[in-house]
């Protein structure tokens, strides 16, 4: 066996590189994380890379690693891994796949948003995305049966189809700019849907809070509901620039003559336009909310609250839990 050399002094491979209190930190930190060129490493590298987070956490790290090499696989980590869990994440399911994943299918779902076949099509195809997303970002320590995922996917994908085509029969007498906008409502009310049913067990059986040292206090519903209602905020606000602000840049384009000559180039130019949109979207969506996020112990429920009174006194104002992404 090759012999192994001590970290650096004083380097921690799990403490953050920027600060997580604040919002360009944690911007930072997802930009990072999020990059879609992560996606394109392969399987074995992914691999290296946990075996080198792992044996930096258990104190040895290869001959010759360089702080850099060692960020650098920690970032590999970050976007392959489940933070909960350490298993590998499906590759449709993580954050790094939202771009490319993402813009792909936003950018059909706002071309083809005329007829009622298209309509149902995409959001059914956008609603089995993020099903995916969900299911694999959830908390790993609530785990969710196969016919909970089926009631939650049915049901997510019942709400987007409602609204969408429900709207698009209500616009078509409406000014052309409130029919395009028509994919965002769908989006919007489906996420409302898809994550608090994908992520139900949470919501019955509490998650896991921590002091903030980490030590297991119980489990809070509350922070179960807070957790994922900023989840369902961050994923609305991720679709949002590029579902509201594009259309009125196509709207305008297409009065053009020369966007009138190469309709064909519509629908890849909106999954290009969707893509910059994404780009920057999916980590600053992710970095609105910090990802270990608190709650004050008055907010608890009565029963955890009294039972960490009991055992800890005054010494614990917040708890900490991790919302998933």
């Amino acid at each position: 066996h090759a012999k192994m050399a001590t970290i650096p002094l004083g380097f921690n491979i799990d403490s953050p590189r920027w600060d997580q209190s604040t919002f360009v930190g944690r911007l930072k930190h997802f930009l990072n994380i999020t990059d879609p060129r992560t996606v394109l490493v392969p399987e074995e590298e992914l691999d290296r890379a946990k075996a080198l987070v792992e044996g930096c956490r258990a104190g040895v790290v290869p001959p010759g690693s360089s702080q850099e090499q060692l960020l650098y696989a920690k970032k590999l980590y970050d976007s392959a891994f489940h933070p909960d869990s350490g298993e590998k994440m499906n590759f449709i399911g993580r954050m790094s796949f939202q771009v490319p994943g993402g813009m792909a299918i936003t950018g059909c779902m706002l071309q083809f948003y005329r007829t009622v076949p298209a309509v149902v099509f995409w959001q059914w195809v956008n609603q089995s995305f993020n099903a995916f997303v969900n299911y694999t970002n959830r908390n790993a320590a609530s785990p969710i049966s196969l016919r909970q995922i089926g009631v939650a996917y049915v049901t997510a994908t019942g709400a987007a189809l409602a609204t969408a085509v429900g709207l698009n029969l209500y616009t078509k007498r409406a000014p052309p700019l409130l029919a395009r906008w028509v994919p965002f409502a769908a989006v919007a009310a489906a996420n409302c849907v898809n994550i608090p049913m994908m992520r139900q067990q949470e919501i019955i059986n509490g998650i896991t809070v921590t002091d903030e040292n980490n030590n297991e206090l119980g489990r809070s519903r509350r922070a179960a509901v807070k957790g994922i209602a900023q989840v369902v905020l961050s994923r609305i606000t991720m679709a949002a620039p590029g579902m509201i602000i594009l259309p009125i840049i196509m709207e305008r384009l297409e009065k053009f003559t020369f966007m009138q000559r190469i309709r064909v180039l519509h629908g890849p130019l909106q999954v290009l336009l969707c893509g910059g949109f994404l780009l920057f979207m999916v980590p600053a969506a992710c970095a609105l909310f910090p990802q270990q996020c608190s709650l004050a112990l008055a907010d608890l429920e009565l029963e955890l609250r009294d039972s960490i009174v009991a055992k800890h006194g005054d010494k614990v104002p917040y708890v900490y839990f991790n919302k998933g992404l």
